[in-house]
């Protein structure tokens, strides 16, 4: 590919850091194979930046809110730019975790039960709104906000208590809490890649230290194990592999994605979420499962930039 090529990493979600290290290696991968590639740390600038450093392509490695929602693709696409991975519309529906799972919903796949809550007007409302929430699930729950990735803000609370604070770790981050029935059972994630019937990567296990695969266990040496394969039936993580593709398909996903399950202790998957932009770092799960199909990242960051130029090219360009 002799286009130049542009990584744009940073930001300033409170991803930043991760994706940071996802554009440093994507960078030295294609730097080591010749490329001609340029490293954008994103900011209001970003446009200005584009023209000065001659951007022809932008390999996306931006996480959470401002890059992975939409927001950047939408510029790259007034622009008349290629970018890899899912547009604006798959983009932004992934990037909400209450609007994906109302679509999963509504398509009738499995999904643990859920509910939204708004953040009360005063602080000392908060354990009120725990009581209800308890009342509802009447047992442990998962607490999310639903713009976060990486699972940042993310709180398992098994009693009144701990709703307390899982509710107020995630109004940190807006106004609204995604709560979710909590199933004990084995976490498995789904890398996915393509644009049109993606190819299934092999499907990870996910084990951490503190029992949680929260922020520091995901991004801290040591503190996760990724099993590949999966200590699961066969026949389960074909399942898993087919509502994995379902659910990219659904969203109008493309170039790559991971979708998160978790397999109830009866053997019943459930989708928690999908991730437009997964991790590139060197502890991440998307590289590992490449690596276990026998891609390397140079050769896994090659494949995006193709089926980015695919994608731009079968819409006859975004000016079109």
């Amino acid at each position: 590919m002799s286009l130049r090529i542009g990584i744009l990493m940073g930001g300033r979600s409170a991803e930043r850091e991760v994706s940071l290290k996802s554009g440093r290696a994507v960078y030295d991968a294609l730097l080591a194979k010749g490329y001609d590639v340029k490293t954008i740390d994103v900011n209001a600038e970003l446009p200005a930046k584009l023209k000065e450093t001659r951007v022809e392509i932008a390999f996306i490695a931006l996480h959470g809110q401002f890059g992975e929602d939409g927001t950047v693709q939408g510029m790259l696409e007034l622009l008349n730019i290629p970018y890899t991975g899912s547009g604006v519309l798959a983009s932004a529906l992934a990037m909400d975790k209450i609007t994906t799972k109302r679509i999963l919903q509504a398509e009738g796949l499995p999904t643990p039960r859920f509910a939204v809550y708004r953040r009360p007007e005063e602080e000392d409302e908060i354990p009120e709104l725990a009581g209800q929430v308890w009342d509802e699930f009447n047992g442990p729950v998962v607490v999310k906000p639903p713009g976060q990735g990486s699972s940042l803000g993310v709180t398992v609370a098994r009693n009144k208590g701990e709703v307390v604070t899982a509710l107020q770790t995630a109004f940190q981050y807006g106004d609204r809490a995604l709560v979710e029935e909590f199933i004990p059972g084995v976490e498995i994630t789904v890398p996915l890649l393509g644009n049109r019937n993606p190819r299934v990567l092999p499907l990870i296990e996910i084990t951490s230290e503190t029992g949680r695969y929260d922020y520091e266990s995901k991004y801290t040496p040591g503190m996760s194990t990724h099993i590949i394969p999966p200590r699961i039936p066969d026949e389960i993580q074909a399942e898993i592999g087919r509502l994995a593709v379902q659910t990219f398909d659904l969203l109008s996903c493309r170039g790559l994605a991971r979708v998160d399950f978790i397999v109830s202790e009866d053997g019943k998957p459930y989708i928690l979420e999908l991730n437009t932009i997964p991790g590139l770092t060197p502890v991440s799960l998307f590289p590992d499962a490449a690596k276990a199909a026998g891609i390397d990242l140079s050769q896994l960051a090659e494949t995006l930039l193709a089926l980015a130029q695919e994608s731009f090219w079968e819409a006859g360009g975004f000016n079109d």
